[in-house]
């Protein structure tokens, strides 16, 4: 019995994350077995157990053998101090179960190649994978605060990584490319940044061991050109966890919408975090018109990753592409004259997908 520890979070969560678990509900009706139990993260954690990462979901997240999250966060909580912002919930989480591997795949459906911003031509067939560093760097470096000193306020953060960081996210990357099309592209700053140098030196000592792998260095102000530019170049790229959380949300916007695409968190022990990479959206929330794709098919990369279950996890996402090539559209990824399904709509086009996949 796999145990999946449910976190719908804030906003928009609650409306997607319950389309996914209709189809976990579905999978549990195949013969799977799988045990879901729910608990709280983020701003709703907040205001029920007054911490966004309270001891009861830490504890149940300690036993999970995967955890699916809707997402975190809103406005009413901007004033709360920082330590116990929704977010603070999400950083703690992702550091107390050592998610350091972040993945995110940018793959185009062919039929939402006209829903992207780029022109078709250039994003047809786009299937990248973004490897990110999740526990490290700037987001985690100490020291960092915002203080008065000499009669003026500063603010300053510490962007850090030492060699065995570096190292194991170069190892997932490398042997995510080895699988694929056996191009990494590592993204930096090291022209003005050392921590940069350190990383480049450190992609380049682990690439002996991929030989297979053919490497590339790119400085990350150029890797963002180049996504808009030309981004069926890259295969995948690795870069540290401030980068990865720009470039990752560009190369969402080359797929028609960053409502499509799913990630998953792990440690070195497979155990993941799966959520989509769009954030709680509140302007839409409980309006019931978000898209829940990227949801369900981080459920797939769940299957794949950390429940070991690839024909279940590829069902999945066959179901979803049988939806979108029948005509199910949200309004994120809609063209003019396209009938524009709810979330429960687009969350039921999926099921009745998957009963016949």
């Amino acid at each position: 019995m796999s145990k999946i520890l449910v976190l719908a979070g804030d906003g928009i969560g609650p409306e997607i994350v319950r389309q996914a678990v209709k189809i976990l509900d579905q999978l549990k009706l195949q013969g799977c077995h799988l045990e879901l139990e729910t608990a709280n993260l983020g701003g709703v954690a907040y205001d029920q157990e007054g911490s966004p990462f309270p001891e009861t979901t830490r504890k149940l997240a300690e036993q999970a053998d995967a955890i699916l999250l809707g997402a975190v966060g809103g406005p009413q909580y901007d004033d709360v101090e920082r330590h116990l912002r929704p977010e603070q919930g999400l950083l703690d989480i992702r550091g107390h179960l050592n998610l350091f591997a972040n993945l995110r795949p940018a793959l185009l459906y062919e039929d939402l190649a006209e829903a992207s911003s780029l022109k078709p031509e250039l994003v047809a067939g786009l299937d990248l994978l973004i490897v990110r560093e999740l526990v490290g760097g700037i987001y985690f470096g100490q020291p960092r605060a915002k203080e008065i000193k000499d009669g003026r306020r500063w603010g300053y953060n510490t962007m850090v990584y030492n060699e065995d960081e570096i190292r194991r996210i170069a190892h997932v990357a490398f042997a995510a490319a080895a699988k694929r099309e056996g191009r990494l592209c590592s993204v930096d700053k090291a022209n003005v940044l050392e921590v940069s140098l350190l990383w480049r030196e450190i992609m380049e000592e682990v690439k002996t061991d991929y030989p297979t792998v053919e490497l590339s260095h790119m400085y990350v102000d150029n890797a963002a050109m180049q996504l808009i530019r030309a981004p069926k170049q890259f295969d995948v790229m690795v870069t540290s966890n401030l980068f990865g959380d720009i470039l990752s949300d560009a190369a969402a916007m080359l797929t028609g919408s960053i409502g499509m695409l799913p990630s998953a968190s792990l440690n070195e022990d497979n155990l993941g975090m799966y959520e989509p990479i769009h954030g709680s959206a509140p302007d839409i929330a409980g309006k019931g018109i978000a898209n829940p794709l990227a949801t369900i098919l981080s459920v797939a990369m769940m299957l794949r990753y950390s429940l070991s279950l690839e024909v279940e996890a590829k069902q999945v996402e066959e179901a979803v592409m049988q939806a979108l090539t029948a005509g199910a559209r949200t309004a994120d990824i809609a063209k003019a004259g396209e009938t524009i399904m709810s979330t429960d709509e687009m969350g039921d086009a999926v099921l009745r997908a998957m009963r016949t996949v």
